[in-house]
Order: C-alpha cells, then structure tokens, then sequence
C-alpha cells in the first residue's frame, strides 16, 4: 500500500512517498508557493494521504482539495493527543501543541525508548524533554536562526544585511551581514553546549535527537547527537496507524 505523507511547516512543507515502509521519493516545496499541481511529482497514486501541518488552516484546507482532485483519496491529519504509542502529554490541553512537537516526540520514543531530549530546529526551534517512562517534562520554544536575523532586521532600523553569508562560522563579523549571521550561529552554539552541560535544574539525559531543517547544523556541534531529518514524518504512523 502506497502512502503520501506531508510534513507541513511554515517555510517548507516536506513529503515522502512509501511503499510498504520503503521510501520510494522525496520532496520538498515552499510553503507560500504551493499549487496543486505539485502533488503530481509524486510517482505513483498513494492510497492513502497523511499529514502533520503546523501551517494554518488555509493551507491544510487547500491540501485536502488538491489530495482530493488530484487522487480522490482522503487526507488524514495527526492531531496532539494527551498519550499516544507510549507517550504521555504534559499539556492540560493537550490539543495546543504543536502536532509536530508531538509527532517527534513519539519517534523518538520508539526510536529509543529510554529519556531523551527532542530538539527541532526549524522556523521555530523546540526543545522538548520525555523521562525514563516517556512522560513529556515540558519544554522550550525559541525563534529559529532565521526567524532570529529577521527579528532583528526588521526591528532594528540600522540593521542592514547586504549579502548572503554561504559559510558556517562563529567568527566576529566584519561587515554586517556577518555580524548578524554569525551571531545566529553563537546563539545555537550556545545552546549546544548548554544541552549538553544540563539545564540548570532540570534532570538532563544525555540523549539528544534533532530534527528540523537546521537541525544538522546543531548536531554536528554536539558529540553524541543523533540527526532523524523525517522525525516528524516518522511519528505520522504511530499518531494514525
């Protein structure tokens, strides 16, 4: 049986195409630039559509009507629930979290199965704890490294960035747009070395799964991390299946 599964965040909506647990092909398209026309890149007519969506309820209304014309098969959602595949919810409501916090939560709880940080650095960058008994202890929501350059480019009249800066470095910035670049950079440095120091406070294991279109970049500061780039997508079967 042939499944779609969509990951859809705020700057790229991801996919995959599987066919019995074999990944068949892959993409990804901008979230604002999405047209129907896409889905036809995927090979194949999936029989089923599944979807993790953080993007809105216009576009998750405008995916069901392209899955809809496009296979005439129904698009199902994962929504937060309060426990689900061995993990349990910390949130009194559980439904406000973010779906792709929780999808990744219960991968990795497969994944590993023992206490864990999950950290997704995406436009946003979440850090969330599960124990020993897969109990989620809460979490951490903090802008992601683009998000942090344009806060501050728009709320800075004297900032200016006037170039892309193509290489990874924390080195002092000698023009602006290094500057601001490279201080993103030092920014996730910084917490790198904080989850892997412990939070003050805080029971902190020593496994860290990451995810996230950034998430490369943070686990190759930390020794030990494990980079899942489909973290979320992999959680979709233990939500819905």
């Amino acid at each position: 049986m042939k499944r779609l599964e969509l990951d859809a965040g705020n700057t790229f909506i991801k996919w995959r195409l599987i066919d019995n647990d074999q990944v068949l092909d892959r993409g990804r398209w901008l979230t604002a630039e999405f047209s129907a026309e896409q889905l036809r890149v995927c090979r194949g007519h999936p029989d089923e559509v599944w979807l993790a969506s953080v993007a809105g309820e216009g576009l998750n209304q405008a995916l069901a009507l392209a899955v809809d014309n496009c296979w005439h098969v129904p698009l199902r959602r994962a929504v937060s629930t309060a426990e689900a595949a061995g993990v349990r919810n910390s949130y009194a409501e559980p439904g406000r979290m973010g779906v792709d916090r929780w999808l990744a939560m219960l991968a990795a709880w497969q994944r590993v199965g023992q206490s864990c940080w999950v950290v997704d650095c995406g436009s946003a960058i979440t850090l969330d704890l599960l124990d020993a008994e897969g109990r989620h202890q809460g979490g951490y929501i903090l802008p992601g490294l683009r998000l942090m350059q344009q806060s501050l480019l728009g709320n800075t009249a004297e900032v200016r960035v006037d170039r892309d800066v193509e290489h990874y470095s924390v080195a002092p910035g000698c023009d602006t747009s290094s500057g601001v670049a490279h201080g993103a950079n030092l920014l996730l440095l910084a917490l790198a070395g904080q989850l892997q120091a412990g939070v003050p406070g805080v029971i902190s294991p020593s496994r860290w799964l990451v995810t996230g279109g950034d998430g490369a970049q943070l686990a190759d500061m930390m020794a030990g991390a494990e980079y899942c780039p489909d973290l979320v997508m992999d959680g979709l079967k233990w939500a819905l299946e």
